[in-house]
């Protein structure tokens, strides 16, 4: 039976007044010394969001039911691998290693069972396990993590990677963060691309950013980088940015809807694969362009958490349910006055834009109807002036008989007067 929260879409005004009330009821959790897993450039903050990440990684809109939740009892690593490339518990179980606190397996085993397996879904699926562990979430270098299974083997269940790589993005920019300087543990190339998207802008907005076979990874990928800026270059661009150099909505952002919270949860609390980091939409509306209101913060400074911490297990099994309860709030954008007004969807977006072009088609058809009759008045002008040219060879019997005539008239006009 279909869940009565999924999909769950309350108004903007309705959000601003519970989120408001809230906060002034509960208070703010968000005090001094709390570090977050957001960007900061002077006085901007930026971070990555649910449906940025969605958008860029072409994945389904996400729903509660759909979304990855590590599970309170796991199978152990040798079971997950024997799921994925179906070779024998003997095979998988010589290659696991134990690498720190986790056990993983090389990318060289699975190379080679690429190369060797005869089926070839088989052997896609091993290299898609092998691109999840080397570059969405690249923990030990060469290695693919015990976690990493787990996650790609529930993909199948049609449950989207996406939380899973937000939520360890953000543990690790957190991380980093504190420590002043770590290596980064997430997906650094999918992370420069959203990177790109809000500090390079662009003067106009393509068409195929709504066709649904539009893809900002490959527009990226295509799109020549600059790779003659020292870092000493980048740390002074990075620190004297304004404002007015940020673009707040990426360009390819067509959002109607944002997920703002699950279930008890005055936030969301997003499950990776490694641990649980609290998220709060309601924070960075702007890169939405829409209207900022007082987000509310209770319990989100103390919502991080590990899979291996006293008592993960219930705080997951806790986490699982308020995921089938999703609520979602209608965007909508900053106007010229303190009214709101709804963002247009795609299809309105299309149907103004081929308005726009054509009334520019309609302008440019009534100036060349103006040149024409300009160009006609000058094609007359000149049958004149050669009418006149062509007057000017008369005989001279011509012209005495009209001088003769003209002397006449004015000896007329004397006898009047």
């Amino acid at each position: 039976m279909k869940n009565e929260y999924l999909d769950k879409v309350e108004e903007n005004a309705s959000v601003c007044t519970w989120s408001e009330k809230t906060q002034l009821e509960k208070g703010d959790s968000v005090t001094e010394g709390h570090t977050s897993g957001c960007f900061t450039f002077g006085e901007v903050d930026l971070v990555p969001t649910l449906e940025e990440y969605t958008t860029l990684l072409r994945c389904p809109k996400i729903q509660g039911n759909k979304a990855y939740v590590r599970p309170a009892n796991l199978p152990t690593f040798v079971k997950k691998l024997i799921m994925i490339p179906g070779m024998s518990e003997q095979w998988a179980a010589a290659r696991v290693q134990q690498k720190g606190e986790g056990k993983c397996i090389s990318w060289a085993s699975l190379r080679d069972l690429i190369l060797a397996h005869p089926d070839v879904k088989r052997r896609v699926d091993v290299l898609a396990l092998s691109i999840y562990g080397l570059v969405i979430f690249p923990k030990a270098l060469g290695h693919i993590d015990e976690a990493v299974a787990d996650l790609f083997n529930r993909l199948g269940k049609q449950n989207t990677p996406v939380p899973a790589i937000l939520a360890e993005t953000f543990r690790f920019l957190s991380a980093c963060r504190k420590a002043g300087k770590d290596r980064f543990i997430g997906c650094a190339q999918l992370l420069l691309v959203w990177f790109h998207s809000h500090f390079w802008k662009v003067d106009k907005v393509p068409y195929r950013v709504f066709f649904k076979d539009y893809s900002p990874l490959k527009e990226a990928a295509a799109r020549p980088m600059r790779d003659d800026i020292t870092e000493e270059r980048w740390i002074e661009i990075l620190q004297n940015l304004r404002e007015e150099d940020v673009m707040w909505k990426a360009p390819w952002m067509t959002p109607s809807e944002i997920l703002y919270r699950c279930g008890s949860f005055d936030w969301v609390p997003i499950p990776g694969i490694w641990g649980v980091v609290g998220y709060t939409p309601l924070l960075v509306l702007r890169q939405y362009k829409a209207e900022q209101f007082i987000p509310a913060t209770q319990g989100l400074a103390q919502s991080d958490f590990l899979y291996k911490e006293d008592h993960y297990k219930k705080k997951m099994r806790e986490i699982s349910e308020a995921w089938k309860k999703v609520c979602c709030v209608k965007i909508l954008t900053k106007g010229p006055t303190k009214n709101l007004r709804v963002i247009p969807s795609e299809l309105e977006v299309i149907k103004q834009e081929f308005e726009r072009k054509n009334l520019e088609l309609g302008r440019k058809i009534e100036r060349l109807e103006e040149e024409k009759m300009y160009l006609s008045l000058d094609v007359d002008v000149q049958k004149i002036e050669v009418e006149k040219r062509v007057g000017l060879g008369k005989s001279s019997e011509q012209w005495q008989q009209e001088v003769q005539e003209e002397r006449a008239k004015a000896e007329y006009w004397e006898k009047k007067f």
